[in-house]
């Protein structure tokens, strides 16, 4: 049986310079990592798989590979209020976890929406960061009668008020939230890419590496024109 001290041994061994750089370049604390590659990660959650109590410990390291592993094995719908805000609370500096990890576990619990909201209006950007990430993917994996569309485009009246004066990483996920709700929501797509006309230009720092915030409109146009629009995703693990 898998234990923490075995994971974590077999992380370390999986780490690479050559992924510790990659992280570093997006921001990522270095001493705070191994540098595991995705697709080991995943290798390595496929032998854990259903183990909560294991996740939890690899989440409460605090080391970011363990933390990655801890979401791809957990299952959010089985986790209480207060521990999906510990979580949320945890990933100061590592938006890898605030903008993946805590909305994939945020999305599959029933308190998502209720989450979403409160941390949406944090004063700490790795909260609210996490809050657009987790009504985003509502939006995407939820069908359209169980969501509140008038909220929805109130929020989406929001993000045009508020998003270039907004802390760095929520700009990148409020963006995202515009192009989640103009793909997955045809009842608002027409609102969500005048919205994203409003907006206009996102500026984030994407640390030193050659990302770029994507043009709201540009994406949508692209689901469109892939046969995507109005599709909801299974989930919005990766």
């Amino acid at each position: 049986m898998p234990t923490l001290a075995s994971v974590m041994a077999e992380l370390e061994s999986k780490g690479t310079e050559k992924t510790r750089k990659i992280f570093a370049r997006h921001g990522f604390p270095v001493g705070r990592m191994f540098g595991v590659s995705n697709a080991d990660l995943k290798v390595i959650a496929k032998t854990i798989k259903k183990q909560q109590a294991l996740a939890f410990e690899l989440y409460a390291t605090g080391n970011l590979d363990a933390m990655y592993l801890a979401g791809l094995v957990a299952d959010g719908s089985l986790m209480s209020r207060s521990q999906l805000n510990e979580w949320a609370s945890a990933t100061k500096d590592m938006n890898m976890i605030s903008e993946y990890t805590v909305p994939w576990q945020a999305v599959e619990n029933a308190h998502g929406r209720e989450l979403a909201l409160e941390w949406i209006d944090s004063k700490h950007e790795h909260i609210a960061a996490s809050g657009w990430c987790t009504y985003s993917g509502l939006v995407a994996t939820k069908p359209d009668e169980a969501l509140d569309l008038a909220e929805i485009e109130s929020l989406l009246n929001r993000i045009v008020k508020e998003i270039h004066h907004a802390p760095n990483r929520v700009r990148q996920t409020m963006n995202n939230f515009v192009i989640s709700v103009g793909g997955h929501i045809p009842a608002l797509s027409a609102k969500a890419i005048a919205a994203a006309r409003q907006i206009g230009v996102v500026t984030v720092d994407m640390g030193e590496t050659a990302c770029k915030v994507p043009s709201a409109i540009e994406y949508i146009e692209k689901m469109k024109t892939a046969g995507k629009f109005g599709q909801k995703r299974k989930t919005i693990r990766c």
